[in-house]
Formats: structure tokens, C-alpha cells, sequence
């Protein structure tokens, strides 16, 4: 057979080959792997595996996992020690498939590292690259270019679609907006990482110049002639003398499959153009087609089956009504935002009580699984007998349903029937941060447990105040409105009460709505919630959270109620701060004991966010900056700090549960002209 082939074609053949066996201990490295059903000596970890049919799938439909692949043998980047890096060039084709059409986790890396397999890396936000304690560490000797598709504002993601060049940790030395240049006039053109859709990326370090370029496109477009990201530095001080290639992918909340289709790579030389011919084939996007046995046979079948149409129809009939839904015309602009009924019926089990979570406010909150997805949910059912304001409501809920941030619980969208309102949330299966710390909890989470989510929903609350679209006042933070996911990570939820309006503009609210212990005075006077009047409610939760009490404990009939606030003040004010920490947190069973510089950094943060005067409150983005050690926490003392300058007006012609509305106004829900619809749901939170 080979005699019959033209000798240009047999040496070009001859030459792939060696190529492909030349050690990795040799200078100029090169390989090539069009599909890899002959990989068997690919290093994988994790869940990543090799398919039947060639493809490289690093991560699974499986949550919170990670997968690692690595060319088996290290490569020599420097031929004598101390030496510089030479010039090297890979390209792969990559393709990221998620349940969801717009929300995936969490990416896929191209890593030059020091060890395979990655050992103590984290999946989720960290991509199986670094962890906690050593993500940005310069003992790290890691180079990443990431192809990011979650919003991580910890790392300065500029958005959940990017790219971008990593240097020993997870805050990108550049990053852009995933896309390409096509041609020479036809202007930036945008993609999308979780398409689901197959593209190139080549990636080439020029070691005279120093520079290292990224470039982008999809897999049936020619390598654009422009670079989506530069980035001039020398990699020697960064590279060893011998280092691992490969790749790293992993997976948050949301099901997704990483694929890596082929790989080229070269030492010293520009890396062989894959052959696209040759690339296995992804998983068929949709529905499966229709059996043309089906199809064929369907018209014949139906004459035989007349009587069973007839059944089925009166059938269908007397399920439509019991799953009848309200929707109106206008709603139809919120698309995949609005759920059907009879998928939340099926996914709560009829709505069981033994699939109740809990009840508050206006609602209960069940449990629930959808059947298409198989996706966890939270499903509180809110009555309504008024159509007034509902237009507004649901504009609102659309706005609440694009917000995205690793410490937020996801409003996934609503459903409408007869005289309910259904909102549906992303399920949290630890439930909620108060049954933790009070009443005696079986469970009780130590200080580092506590302090995370402390700084958990800080940066939640700072996206609502400052980094999302609007302003966002949340208006009833505290614990039992902080959920705890798989990994006891905080994330603030229950956004029945939440307010919108543009930055640079302020609010009209004049509601006064909230949890008694929470309120900022200014808000109980005026009305009007503002990011202060939250601040003041996080000071609140913070004394919450590290003195497991709640801001107001009655002590009875015959005794004052204790106002946790004034205590924790009058423990300053003694100098002995410290007392106030909860003493159960040295009881916990699940993790190291406390620190208490973090402790007294929290208490007196507190008090500085519970100030009467809101001007001299914090904003979010300042606490978070405490939390994180990046500003020194003022000397309370040089404030002017007193007791009268901390304590809520307990009381004030309120009662002690919810302060907007009393059950007399349950039939008023949605009727009032001058509120947000938005004010009438769940004041009494969970």
C-alpha cells in the first residue's frame, strides 16, 4: 500500500512520526495529537478522561470536581540552569458544553507547571490550579493562560467571559473579552466560551522579544493576524529548567463538560497546525432526532388509535386546569425566566409537606427537583389577590434573576397561578447560617467557618452596592437570610425586599421594611433605605455571627431586653472587647480554634457599621477592604464612639417581628400606589 504513495507524502509521514517520538528530555519537543485515541500515555486525574471517540473530557456533568491533563514526560524549557527560556508556540481546540445557556463553571487553563496533577488545587473559582493559601504565590513557578467563564470579583475578573494570561495565581497579568480580529477591517468580533461550539486558541512566547501572545477564534476561522492578549515578560525567572504541559478545568454549582478536541505543541518553533479533519466529534447539541420509523409510521398507527386520542384529549383537558397558569402577553419578553407550573408540581412533589424547608413572610419554601434538569431548587410560594403593580414586580424579578456572584443565592425566576406568585431559587443544602449559632445548634461552626462567610456576604453585598448594573439595597440582611452551599460557603438570599434604582440617583422608598435588631435609625424615621441603612444591618449580622446572639434577647416580662449592641459596647468601652465572642466556637468539633485579632477586628467593625450617623458608616467596599487586611481598621476611639452613638431606637412604635406590615395587612398585598410590589414580600424573611 505504501508503495502506491506519492514519496513527498511518505516523507512528510516519516517526519510526523519522529516527531511524535522524540523524548521530552530533548531540546526541540514536538507533538502533535489530532484526537486522542492513541494518548494512553496522557497523565489525566480528577474526573478527566479520554471517550470512546478521541475526545479529552476534562470535568463531567458533576459539581464542584476538578480534572487535570499533562503530556507524560517534562519538557527541558532551559538547556543549561540559569538559563532562558526559549521560544515555544501550542495551539488546541477547546469547547465548554453546560446544562444552562447562559451560566457555566468554571473554565479551562493551558498550564506550563512544575508537577502534574496539581496537588492541594481547589475546583470551582480556582480552576484546579491554586488554592486558599497559595494562589499568588511566587514559589508557585506557574504560567496559565485561562479561558474563564465565571465573574470572580476576589481575582479582578473584568466579566464571566474572558481570557486571560495567569502568573503564578488567579489575577490575570491581562485579560480581554473572549474574541477575535477577522481580517484586516472586520473590527472586533465577540464570542462566547460556553457556546458550546468548538474553537482554536494559539498561544506563542517569543524569547527575544519577551513577549507572550493569545490569540482566539472560532475552529473554522484561519488564526487571525492580531493577538487577543500581549503581555511583555521575560517567563525565565517564572519557568524551571524542566516543567509540565498540560491542561486544568473545573466545576462550581452549575453542571458542565470541558472538552479539549486536539493539541499541538512545539519547543524552539512554531507548533503544527492541527489537522480539523481528524478531530473527533462533540456530543450532538439538542434533542436527539425523531426515529423515522416513528415518523413514518405515526399516521397509520393514529387511525388504529382514534379512541385513545379521544381519551387522551379529555385527559389533557382536566390536567390543564388543575396546572392552569396566569400569564398576560407582556410577560412573554422574560422568556426562560418564567416557569411553567406543572414543572415546579412535579419537581416539589405536589408541593408535600415533607418537602417543606421552611416558612416566613408571606410564603413557604419548598424543596424541589426539576425533572428535565435534574437541578436542586428552592421554591417559595407567596399568595396574591391583585394584579395591581404585578407588571413592575415581575420587571423587577427579571432584574434580580441577572445577578451573578459566588456569594449571592441565584433568583432563578418566578411562575404565576390563580392567586400565587412562585419564586424559585438555586437550593442551598446546609440551609441557613442561623440554625448554626442559635438555640443551642447540634451543629456550630468554628471561627474560620464564620469568618469566610462574613467576608462572603461583605463581597455579595459590595456587587449589590457597587458592582452590578444598579444599586441593589438588599433591606433585611441577617442571618437567617444568609444560606450556607455544599462547602458551608455564605450567600446571601430572600431578595423579596430588595430595592433597585440607578447609580448616581436616590432612592424613593418610604416603606419602612425590615426585621426589628436590623433597622438603621434614619431608616425607621424617613422611610428611606439606602446602602447606609445596609451597612447598619451587615454591623448587626457581624455581632451576630461572632457573639452567636441575636441583636435584641428578651429576657422576660420582668426584665429589659438586652440589646446586643450596647454590650458589646460597654465591652470595648472596659477594654476587654474579646468577651463578647460567642463561647460555643470553641466547642466546634469541625476545624481549628479561633483567632482573635479577627475576632476583635469584626466586633469593633461591627460597632463602626452600627454608628447612629450614617455618614460615618462604611461603605462596602471599605469593610471588605478591612476584612481583607488591605486598610487598617480605624481607632474607634478617635471617632467619638458612644453608646449614644450606637443604639437603635428599640421599640419606636414597631413591632418585634417584621416592621412593614402587621398581619391586618396581609389583604392589602400589592395594593398599595406610591411602593415596589417587591416591599410586600417576605418581611419577616425565612
Amino acid at each position: 500500500m505504501f508503495s502506491k504513495l506519492p514519496i513527498t507524502l511518505l516523507l512528510s509521514l516519516s517526519i510526523t512520526v519522529v516527531l511524535l517520538l522524540v523524548p521530552a528530555s530533548t531540546k526541540d519537543l514536538s507533538f502533535t495529537f489530532n484526537g486522542f485515541k492513541s494518548a494512553v500515555n496522557l497523565n489525566l486525574d480528577g474526573i478527566a478522561e479520554i471517550t470512546s471517540n478521541g475526545l479529552l473530557k476534562l470535568t463531567n456533568d458533576t459539581k464542584q470536581q476538578k480534572g487535570h491533563a499533562f503530556y507524560p514526560d517534562p519538557v527541558t524549557f532551559k538547556a543549561t540552569p540559569n538559563g532562558t527560556v526559549p521560544s515555544f508556540s501550542t495551539t488546541f481546540v477547546f469547547a465548554i458544553r453546560s446544562e444552562y445557556a447562559t451560566l457555566s463553571g468554571h473554565g479551562i487553563a493551558f498550564v506550563i507547571a512544575p508537577s502534574k496533577g496539581l496537588p492541594g488545587a481547589l475546583p470551582s473559582q480556582y480552576l484546579g490550579l491554586f488554592n486558599e493559601s497559595n494562589n499568588g504565590n511566587a514559589t508557585n513557578h506557574v504560567a496559565a493562560v485561562e479561558l474563564d467563564t465565571i465573574y470572580s470579583s476576589e481575582f479582578g475578573d473584568i466579566n464571566d467571559n474572558h481570557v486571560g494570561i495567569d502568573i503564578n495565581g488567579l489575577r490575570s497579568e491581562k485579560s480581554a473579552s473572549a474574541g477575535y480580529f477577522a481580517g484586516k477591517n472586520g473590527g472586533f468580533k465577540n464570542l462566547t466560551l460556553i457556546s458550546g461550539l468548538a474553537m482554536r486558541v494559539w498561544v506563542e512566547y517569543d524569547a527575544v522579544k519577551e513577549q507572550m501572545n493569545v490569540t482566539l477564534a472560532p475552529v473554522n476561522v484561519v488564526k487571525p493576524q492580531s493577538p487577543l492578549l500581549s503581555l511583555t515578560r521575560d517567563l525565565s525567572p517564572i519557568i524551571n529548567d524542566a516543567m509540565y504541559v498540560g491542561f486544568s478545568s473545573s466545576t462550581g454549582s452549575v453542571l458542565t463538560s470541558h472538552y479539549i478536541l486536539g493539541w499541538s505543541f512545539m519547543i524552539n518553533g512554531q507548533a503544527q497546525e492541527l489537522d480539523l479533519s481528524e478531530l473527533p466529534k462533540l456530543p450532538r447539541l439538542g434533542p436527539k432526532k425523531k426515529s423515522k420509523l416513528l415518523t413514518i409510521g405515526l399516521p397509520a398507527t393514529c387511525l388504529s388509535l382514534a379512541a385513545l386520542v379521544i381519551w387522551g384529549f379529555v385527559y389533557f383537558i382536566r390536567r390543564k386546569r388543575k396546572f392552569a397558569e396566569l400569564v398576560e402577553d407582556w410577560e412573554h419578553e422574560y422568556g426562560p425566566q418564567r416557569y411553567k407550573y406543572k414543572d415546579l408540581y412535579i419537581a416539589t412533589k405536589g408541593f408535600k409537606d415533607k418537602e417543606l424547608l421552611g416558612t416566613g413572610g408571606f410564603g413557604r419554601v419548598y424543596k424541589g427537583v426539576l425533572s428535565s434538569s435534574k437541578t436542586e431548587i428552592a421554591v417559595k410560594r407567596v399568595s396574591h389577590e391583585s394584579r395591581q403593580g404585578m407588571r413592575e414586580f415581575v420587571a423587577e424579578i427579571a432584574s434580580l434573576g441577572r445577578l451573578r456572584h459566588r456569594n449571592l443565592v441565584p433568583l432563578l425566576g418566578y411562575c404565576r397561578r390563580k392567586g400565587e406568585l412562585l419564586l424559585v431559587y438555586d437550593y442551598m443544602p446546609n440551609g441557613s447560617l442561623d440554625k448554626y449559632i442559635h438555640d443551642n445548634p447540634k451543629t456550630t461552626l468554628n471561627w474560620r467557618q464564620r469568618f469566610r462567610v462574613i467576608k462572603g456576604v461583605a463581597s455579595g453585598l459590595c456587587y449589590l452596592h457597587e458592582e452590578w448594573d444598579q444599586v441593589v439595597i438588599h433591606r433585611d440582611v441577617k442571618a437567617s437570610n444568609v444560606l450556607l452551599d455544599g462547602e458551608l460557603n455564605g450567600r446571601l438570599g430572600d431578595f423579596g425586599l430588595a430595592r433597585l434604582y440607578d447609580h448616581g440617583t436616590d432612592p424613593q422608598t418610604t416603606h419602612v421594611v425590615g426585621t426589628l435588631g436590623y433597622l438603621a435609625p434614619e431608616h425607621t424615621r424617613t422611610g428611606k433605605a439606602t446602602t447606609s441603612s445596609d451597612v447598619f444591618a451587615f454591623g448587626a449580622f457581624l455581632l451576630e455571627v461572632a457573639c452567636g446572639r441575636r441583636p435584641i434577647e428578651g429576657r422576660g416580662a420582668a426584665a429589659e431586653d438586652v440589646i446586643l449592641v450596647d454590650w458589646v459596647f460597654s465591652c470595648w468601652s472596659r477594654g476587654s472587647i474579646i468577651e463578647a465572642m460567642d463561647p460555643n466556637m470553641g466547642k466546634s468539633e469541625s476545624g481549628p480554634g479561633f483567632m482573635e485579632e479577627e475576632v476583635e477586628l469584626v466586633l469593633k467593625l461591627a460597632l463602626l457599621c452600627s454608628h447612629l450617623d450614617p455618614g460615618v458608616r462604611p461603605s462596602m467596599r471599605q469593610v471588605v477592604s478591612f476584612l481583607e487586611r488591605d486598610v487598617a481598621l480605624p481607632d474607634l476611639s478617635m471617632l467619638g464612639l458612644s453608646a449614644s452613638g450606637l443604639t437603635f431606637s428599640h421599640r419606636e412604635g414597631f413591632d418585634d417581628f417584621a416592621m412593614s406590615y402587621p398581619s391586618s395587612m396581609d389583604k392589602a398585598f400589592f395594593s398599595h400606589p406610591s411602593s415596589s410590589v417587591a416591599e410586600s414580600l417576605l418581611s419577616g424573611g425565612r
